[in-house]
């Protein structure tokens, strides 16, 4: 065959065929829009709230500034700082159902899961080491496998990082790429709290900047910091400044400061406390931790200063709460997979060894190479392109491909109350409904504005006192009826194993109008009718 023939072939096959990256992507995102995953993606009942917030602001065209589906906080006002997200995954909603919540969550996980291989490839990673410790931060990372909008902090946080560290190392106009990172937190502050995770890694990267500076002694070394820390030190500055570009202003800044330094609520809500390494995500997490002090021991290439600051960050950040697992992972990945790369590569090469053992490595660390060299040399990416027009396409098809139910999104019966929902729906009767808070937004979805709740997950919104009374209640403490009464509570629905379902079942002025294997609905008799 003539030499241009065979180039011609050789591109056409670059194009065509997928990678082992689109091979990752598409398996990730249809185990989570058609597989076994998808129900996954609605375990946490928030984005109920979510979609009905959207819709309220689409239909109102305005931002939301008060509570309108709780009894409780009923016009009292809530910094619904998602606010973007929220209006988009309800347009998604509203063109595809449930089944349109699903398809874009888990486009942002699989571009996400994606983009961290290519990206640890490019940085020096081998394929192999890469998808190893990749496959150990997705089990890490399944801890928050939910359709919420802490998904695209995922996303927005491995392209900050890949900036920020990426400039740090470059020269010259390549550094421009930090220019980028306004506009990005312009979005970020607005889909999601997570924005704070992007200050704080330009923090770091002064910090190294400037104790890499006063450590050198050269003075080339010294410019060249000194240049790179003034840019940072902008770009920080103007980022900051982003950060105020959101409805409410810098008021959001004092109620983020506030919720998270609440302690109370710190250490009662679930997602905040440490890591329980008895489940399988904390375990992906700590094998990645030990394999990261591993790495961080026995490589010849040493980290920078400030990537030495983010690894302590990110593992502190993992271990102090459970939500942080998944980004502090992601960043790990990056971080280490390159180190243990050439740790492998540069083992073939000792002498010391035996020479089977050299060997080894050797054959690995040539096939590696190879198999490295081909998957960043694919182009096309026309697989997971075609696989995202093809759920689309489902989607807009109401899940269906010709007669075969493909996508078929709904809240778990066995998770969430959703025969007793349907009761509730066709005797809506008067007065809020108090339920478990993981069960407030599940509700909202279903019921408002029919009915309000008493209480949901939206912990910022009602403070650290309404939920101590709320622990009275479902934890049947002393007072738990008077707190009922004072929030004119005349209907309940709990799970029906629960101590509170027991009690209010031996209590004359509380009776069942509906019970399941999951939920069991009270209503409060009126006393003039006993």
């Amino acid at each position: 065959m003539p030499q241009s023939d065979a180039n011609s072939t050789s591109a056409w096959f670059l194009w065509i065929s997928p990678s082992i990256a689109d091979l990752l992507f598409l398996v990730i995102f249809f185990a989570l829009t058609c597989g076994v995953l998808a129900p996954r993606l609605l375990w946490d009942a928030g984005i109920g709230w979510h979609i009905r917030n959207g819709q309220q602001m689409l239909e109102t065209h305005t931002i939301t500034r008060v509570d309108s589906f709780s009894s409780t906080m009923s016009g009292q006002a809530w910094y619904a700082w998602e606010w973007l997200y929220d209006g988009l995954i309800a347009a998604m909603h509203g063109a595809m159902g449930l089944n349109g919540v699903e398809f874009f969550s888990a486009l942002v996980i699989a571009a996400t899961f994606t983009l961290v291989l290519r990206l640890a490839l490019r940085r020096g990673a081998s394929l192999l080491t890469a998808t190893a410790l990749l496959l150990l931060s997705i089990a890490a990372c399944s801890i928050h496998l939910l359709a919420r909008p802490h998904l695209l902090s995922w996303l927005f946080g491995v392209v900050w990082f890949q900036i920020v560290d990426s400039a740090a190392k470059a020269e010259g106009p390549k550094r421009r790429r930090l220019y980028w990172l306004p506009v990005l937190m312009l979005v970020w502050v607005n889909v999601h709290g997570g924005f704070v995770f992007g200050l704080v890694l330009l923090v770091l990267y002064m910090v190294g900047g400037w104790i890499q500076y006063f450590s050198s002694g050269q003075a080339d070394d010294q410019r060249q910091i000194g240049e790179l820390h003034r840019q940072l030190g902008i770009v920080t500055v103007v980022c900051f400044l982003a950060t105020f570009v959101n409805p409410y202003g810098y008021k959001l800044h004092q109620h983020i400061y506030g919720y998270l330094s609440d302690r109370f609520l710190m250490n009662h809500i679930d997602e905040f406390l440490s890591p329980n390494f008895h489940h399988l995500p904390q375990q992906g997490f700590e094998i990645l931790l030990l394999v990261t002090i591993l790495a961080l021991a026995i490589s010849s290439r040493k980290l920078t200063v400030a990537q030495l600051l983010v690894v302590l960050f990110a593992a502190s950040s993992g271990l102090y709460a459970s939500r942080n697992l998944p980004l502090s992972s992601l960043l790990l990945v990056l971080l280490v997979a390159p180190l243990l790369s050439q740790t492998f590569a540069a083992t073939g090469e000792r002498t010391d060894l035996a020479p089977w053992l050299r060997a080894m490595f050797r054959t690995m660390n040539s096939f590696g190479g190879r198999m490295e060299k081909m998957e960043l040399s694919f182009r096309g990416h026309l697989w997971p392109v075609a696989g995202v027009i093809l759920c689309l396409w489902i989607c807009l098809h109401g899940g269906m491909l010709r007669s075969s139910q493909l996508m078929d999104a709904r809240f778990d019966a066995a998770r969430f109350p959703v025969q007793a929902t349907e009761v509730i729906s066709d005797r809506v009767g008067a007065g809020p409904i108090f339920c478990p808070d993981t069960w407030g937004g599940y509700l909202i979805y279903q019921l408002y504005p029919k009915a309000k709740v008493v209480v949901d997950d939206r912990h910022d919104l009602y403070g650290p006192e309404f939920f101590k009374d709320y622990l009275k209640v479902v934890q049947i403490q002393p007072g738990w009826a008077a707190v009922l009464d004072d929030n004119h509570v005349t209907r309940i629905l709990i799970p029906a194993r629960s101590s509170l379902a027991i009690l209010l079942r031996q209590t004359p002025q509380w009776i069942v109008v509906h019970e399941d294997d999951t939920a069991v609905f009270f209503r409060k008799l009126d006393p003039e009718l006993r």
